[in-house]
């Protein structure tokens, strides 16, 4: 476990770029040319974001980041199949 202190003006900077890089993870869920496996690793990515940021952000700020939506992929044998987001 590591400790982190740091200043009002510190979180607020943090919650941006946190913030910034979960809209463009979340944006980039629903482009139907990038392979699963890529978004299976985006997923892992989000998740870990989004507990850094639910650390330091008050839950109000937390509520439009939670996902619930599923996305669809095809296997190599072309069938469909959906995922559960985190």
């Amino acid at each position: 476990m590591i400790g982190l202190l740091v200043n009002h003006k510190e979180v607020e900077e943090l919650m941006y770029m946190l913030k910034r890089e979960m809209d463009e993870i979340l944006f980039d869920f629903s482009d139907e040319r990038i392979n699963h496996v890529v978004k299976r690793g985006m997923e892992e990515r989000y998740h870990i974001l989004f507990s850094l940021f639910k650390r330091i952000a008050p839950p109000n700020e937390c509520i439009p980041y939670i996902r619930k939506a599923t996305y669809n992929t095809k296997s190599e044998s072309g069938k469909v199949s959906k995922k559960n987001s985190i």
